[in-house]
């Protein structure tokens, strides 16, 4: 069985399963030793509180895999930007724990209700404290279930510039040129300079490689050499005086480059194709340089 296979092999749902069978065996001890259960009362607060939190749950769970379901058959044929499904995931995560936190009052005899109408004003309190949390938290949603924004795009926002690999409650997490992982709150699309340089999937791609110090030293004939090799290619938009190799790292032993360049299509396939012949340029020019010296 290959990777492909193996990735699109539907995941089996090992956790709603655990919380059905959980259920079916609390019903199953409710019929047959009501009595036993009443007469413990500890014994019947927690059960009181397994159902207050595994039926809601399952049921979120039956609702969340409808709407998921129903929204991939509705957009199969699109290619979507939104992030409809992670604000759904998200959004699941939060309602389970506040389930789970009802579940838990429930279990110690505390009716959740009043606590809250106590709580009143201490919960105004902590929502003034954590306001920067909670509008990050808003703002995250706002993203998640909008079309401005999906995991993979290249952003600038504010100073910071990279592409998106994860979006949390709190922050948008994106990977830079550097390949540094940067935290941006959510609240800074909304509030700074913002720029989605994906949004019509740019032909822009990054081909990044290394050398050993003694090929790098014939960095300008490596630079001269994939000039005149790719200039001509028919499938990439090349200037003279655009072409050019960017020192990121010089090491102890090797020196990182990478070369921005623009395809004729916004085609990841043909992106990952041409990047492949470079590399291979690349060795063949190592191997040249390494043989002669």
């Amino acid at each position: 069985m290959n990777a492909a296979t193996q990735e699109n092999k539907p995941k089996i749902p090992w956790a709603f399963i655990g919380k059905v069978l959980l259920v079916i065996i609390i019903i199953y001890s409710h019929i047959y030793f009501e009595k036993d259960i009443e007469e413990r009362k500890l014994l019947a607060q927690f059960l009181r509180g397994l159902y207050s939190f595994l039926i809601p749950s399952i049921v979120l769970s039956m609702f969340r895999f409808l709407v998921i379901m129903l929204y991939n058959a509705r957009n199969s044929k699109k290619r979507e930007r939104g992030n409809f499904v992670l604000g759904i995931n998200r959004l699941t995560a939060v309602l389970n724990t506040i389930f789970f936190v009802i579940a838990i009052m429930t279990a110690f005899g505390i009716n959740p209700k009043e606590f809250i109408t106590s709580m009143t004003i201490v919960a105004m309190a902590i929502a003034v404290i954590f306001r920067d949390y909670i509008t990050n938290m808003i703002s995250g949603l706002i993203v998640m279930f909008s079309e401005q924004l999906s995991v993979g795009d290249r952003i600038k926002v504010g100073e910071h510039k990279g592409r998106i690999i994860d979006i949390t409650f709190a922050n948008l997490v994106l990977q830079d040129e550097e390949d540094d992982i940067v935290m941006v709150p959510n609240n800074m699309v909304f509030t700074s300079t913002f720029m989605n340089l994906s949004a019509h999937q740019s032909s822009l791609f990054t081909v990044r490689f290394e050398l050993p110090l003694e090929v790098s030293l014939h960095f300008e004939e490596l630079e001269e050499h994939l000039k005149l090799s790719l200039v001509t290619h028919p499938n990439l938009k090349i200037k003279d005086d655009e072409f050019k190799i960017k020192v990121i790292e010089i090491g102890k032993d090797m020196v990182r480059y990478k070369l921005d360049l623009h395809a004729v299509t916004n085609s990841n396939r043909m992106h990952r194709d041409i990047e492949n012949e470079i590399l291979r340029e690349i060795i063949k020019f190592e191997r040249k340089i390494l043989k002669s010296s």
